[in-house]
């Protein structure tokens, strides 16, 4: 005779197995999505025309670029979780 309890159980953790799965596969969605947009915003910011290497000027643009997207998602990330607890 089979016992449900058991096999309830067993899906119970496949379910929360394949839940995190798929929410590490999203969170890595989002991170290339957001390397793309670092690529399309600064791109269109910092290069003038495309060459075989990149000068100080255009390398500096780039990383200050960069360096401010991600501060900015920082502080709006940082900004929903503060606004999460205060709900909760």
């Amino acid at each position: 005779m089979t016992d449900f309890g058991d096999t309830n159980f067993a899906d119970k953790a496949g379910d929360k197995e394949l839940q995190d799965f798929l929410m590490m596969e999203k969170q890595k969605a989002q991170f290339n999505a957001q390397i793309h947009e670092f690529n399309d915003v600064c791109w269109d910011k910092c290069i003038d025309k495309p060459s075989n290497k990149l000068d100080s000027r255009t390398e500096t643009c780039l990383t200050n670029c960069v360096d401010r997207f991600i501060d900015v998602s920082l502080l709006i990330t940082n900004r929903f979780a503060q606004l999460l607890q205060k709900s909760a």
